[in-house]
């Protein structure tokens, strides 16, 4: 998959893929409006949303609403280096959960793609574009 990042003004950078826009912007004390979650904090809710899916999933192919369960997510972060250190997804189920289910939703939800990702991170190649089209 490929993005398109553009800058519609102020502190707004926004990624476009397919008929899809992210709109990110930075909070006031950042120098933006707040008008739209940060570029990390759409990384962090990628994780999320992606563990979620899976869960959904889990019930859909099962039969079960998905009605009453929610995910959670918790980040610690090291002092030293202000980045993440660790993530905690916590799986609230509705109390009619079926117990026998309990170990294979999280199993469900540690397939996500976005945390195999992390796991395994890639390479990040930046370069310049020159008009015209070649990179360097």
């Amino acid at each position: 998959m490929d993005l398109m990042i553009d800058f519609p003004g102020g502190a707004r950078v926004d990624a476009h893929f397919g008929p899809f826009i992210v709109a990110t912007d930075q909070p006031t004390q950042g120098g933006g409006p707040g008008s739209a979650p940060t570029p990390f904090e759409v990384f962090l809710a990628s994780l999320g949303t992606c563990a979620g899916f899976y869960v959904l999933e889990f019930c859909r192919q099962r039969g079960m609403a998905a009605a009453g369960i929610r995910l959670y997510q918790h980040m610690e972060e090291d002092p030293s280096s202000g980045l993440v250190s660790r993530i905690h997804l916590d799986i609230q189920l509705p109390p009619d959960f079926p117990e026998s289910y309990k170990a294979a939703v999280i199993r469900a939800a540690q397939q996500c793609k976005v945390k195999k990702q992390l796991e395994h991170p890639p390479v990040v190649d930046v370069r310049i574009l020159v008009s015209g089209g070649a990179s360097s």
